[in-house]
């Protein structure tokens, strides 16, 4: 879609192509009410903006709607809103061999049961190898450090859906 077209969405609409790029309540409601934007740089400056006003609630909620890296089949069926927006995020983990998809698996659970939330990790352009290795770096982390890791993947995510919007 176009910029112009964003911008002339009706509200419903235009929450919904946000919550695309990030599922967090309070930064949708900031994005939609930031129309209309002059070029996807004032669109994306916005963003930016509205970043350091998220709480960890509003962080939660936006990883909540990602798929765990490397469950392809939660990339298949629950995320199908978000295909053509998230479409080469996970292709690393696409290409995966099954015992490498299996490890994925047994750290993501150890991740999940460690911080009470998934990893995110901006996997654009990282193989399955680059992101188990940060997933089983990170697991040492304490959960104050890791979710300011996983809120700056979150940015760099939202990033990437905004410039695919538009």
């Amino acid at each position: 879609m176009s910029l112009e077209e964003l911008n002339d969405l009706p509200e419903r609409h235009a929450k919904e192509a946000f919550h695309n790029c990030c599922a967090a309540g309070t930064w949708v409601r900031g994005m939609v009410d930031g129309r209309p934007y002059s070029n996807p740089t004032a669109m994306l400056n916005q963003s930016h903006a509205l970043w350091p006003s998220l709480t960890e609630e509003d962080w939660l909620q936006a990883f909540e709607a990602h798929p765990r890296i490397g469950d392809i089949d939660s990339l298949r069926q629950k995320y199908a809103s978000t295909r053509s927006l998230a479409s080469g995020e996970q292709a690393g983990a696409r290409q995966a061999p099954e015992e490498l998809l299996q490890r994925l698996k047994v750290q993501n659970d150890a991740y999940l049961e460690k911080f009470g939330f998934i990893f995110i990790v901006c996997a654009t352009g990282k193989s399955a190898e680059e992101m188990l290795t940060l997933l089983e770096t990170r697991l040492a982390n304490s959960r104050k450090m890791e979710l300011g890791n996983a809120a700056r993947e979150q940015a760099k995510i939202a990033e990437l859906r905004l410039e695919k919007l538009v």
